[in-house]
């Protein structure tokens, strides 16, 4: 498995400190990203959590994901959450050891009560004092939060700095990738009061690794084998067993997913007082987001590139993007814009909120850009491409690939969609993303219509030089005529 090595340097450890005026939740950062390029330590908030006993339990919650691996538990994860400044709220993520639980958690502004919040993406340091502390914090605790040093600790600090060095996993980025579209596929499915939210998640099982399904029956969920209609899948209910800190702190609980017929990703949403807590699981406890596949075809696309430089220039660690909007700036269709941000996604700049339906705005502090090179299906495509491997059929809906001494054949249907005649489509049915042949198919195609689009524009110009020309030898000849007679008259 391929993996770099991510350091860690904190001015000091996240603490809980006793001070005259209360006690302080000092969450230390690492180099991140901001409005004003990369920062060493940059400061995002200080000032109150308006309910500080349900906050603490929810960084307990994403700490918790952080440190977990829920396939193969006995491999250890050590990576720190991320916090994103978006300017009106404080979003935590993180992702488990093993690819297929994401967690955030919003701090939204009716949660927070203190200075402006900054923008940008960092990590905050979670370590073992700092988790019994907030463990330890009450309904009645007046808690002050601070993101990031003060500026005397910027100008003053000389202690030891705090440096972890952590091993980071290409899946592990892709993974942050491929969350954001498949979070965007999602629509509200249930919505369930307190009380019932309470009641149905301390029912779960905690072991067994099944894929199951809920439907809504009224203000609850019942359980179901099999995917009948209105049903969502809950893969691996025992991943939810982090939403059991927050369980007295639940307003409701919202639950989010696809319409599908088989094994899917669903999200699940604790809303607490001014906060918002999201589980995202995979369709499976043993596969990982990582594999997906979602990103593919955004990246295959030719223009998606130029697209994406094009719309990161607008984006400005915005709490909401909306792709209307974005289109109406950047002057792009509604669908390469989709097309650019998935994009962006792959670089760790763009993230999905199922809550309220949009794309947000972060910058990973990862060397991200590595996840999109590193997908073996991109590169084995790219390889069928250059090698010349692709042969488009008369008609445009199949093509042939051949791979050293067979071949597979990709066809589209009437809506557009591919299919091939390889084991990997036999064995997912697209539910994964393209096969290497058909995303080698999609880049083929992609070229030539870009290059029939420019021909036709060059003809296009040709031809209007062509009229130009002829017309401006039209109103020539017209003005001698009228000069012409002029000099008669």
């Amino acid at each position: 498995m391929t993996q770099s090595a991510h350091a860690y340097a904190y001015l000091r450890p996240s603490a809980v400190l006793d001070g005259a005026d209360g006690r302080h939740l000092d969450l230390a950062t690492s180099g991140g990203a901001t409005p004003v390029g990369a920062v060493a330590n940059p400061r995002f908030f200080a000032g109150f959590l308006a309910d500080p006993a349900p906050a603490a339990a929810a960084l307990l919650a994403v700490a918790d994901v952080a440190a977990a691996r829920y396939y193969q538990p006995q491999l250890r994860a050590s990576l720190d959450p991320v916090v994103t400044a978006n300017g009106d709220r404080l979003r935590f993520e993180s992702f488990s050891g093993c690819c297929g639980v994401y967690a955030r958690l919003d701090v939204l502004q009716a949660g927070l009560d203190g200075d402006d919040i900054g923008h940008g993406t960092t990590n905050v340091d979670v370590n073992n004092p700092l988790r019994e502390a907030l463990t330890r914090i009450g309904p009645a605790d007046p808690l002050h939060l601070a993101v990031g040093p003060d500026a005397l600790e910027l100008t003053s600090f000389d202690g030891p700095l705090v440096e972890k060095k952590v091993p980071l996993p290409q899946r592990w980025l892709r993974g942050f990738a491929e969350t954001q579209v498949v979070a965007a596929g999602f629509d509200l499915r249930a919505e369930l009061p307190a009380a019932e939210a309470v009641r149905f998640l301390r029912s779960l099982p905690r072991g067994g690794r099944s894929v199951g399904w809920v439907v809504p029956a009224g203000r609850t969920l019942r359980p179901t084998t099999r995917p009948v209609p209105g049903a969502v899948c809950l893969p691996g209910p025992e991943r939810l067993v982090a939403l059991q800190r927050v369980l007295r702190h639940a307003l409701a609980l919202r639950v989010y997913g696809p319409v599908a017929a088989g094994p899917a990703a669903s999200a699940w949403e604790v809303v607490l007082p001014g906060m918002r807590l999201t589980l995202t699981l995979s369709p499976d406890v043993s596969r990982g987001f990582s594999g997906e596949g979602g990103v593919l075809g955004a990246l295959a696309t030719g223009t998606a590139e130029q697209d994406a430089e094009l719309v990161a220039v607008l984006l400005a660690w915005e709490p909401r993007i909306e792709v209307a909007d974005l289109a109406e700036q950047s002057g792009l269709s509604p669908e390469r814009v989709r097309a650019a941000l998935t994009r962006l996604g792959t670089a760790g700049q763009i993230g999905y909120d199922t809550a309220e339906a949009a794309y947000f705005h972060r910058q990973l502090p990862y060397d991200a850009d590595r996840a999109e090179a590193a997908n073996p299906r991109l590169r084995a495509a790219q390889a069928l491409v250059a090698a010349g491997a692709v042969r488009l059929e008369p008609g445009g809906t199949t093509a042939v690939v051949t791979v050293d001494d067979h071949i597979q054949r990709v066809r589209t249907d009437e809506a557009g969609r591919l299919g091939c005649t390889c084991l990997w489509w036999a064995k997912y049915r697209g539910g994964r993303g393209p096969c290497k042949h058909a995303l080698a198919v999609g880049m083929v195609r992609d070229a030539a219509r870009r290059a029939a689009g420019e021909q036709g524009r060059t003809g296009e110009q040709g031809q209007a030089g062509e009229q130009g020309q002829a017309g401006g030898q039209g109103q020539s000849g017209a003005h001698g005529q009228t000069v012409a007679k002029g000099v008669q008259a």
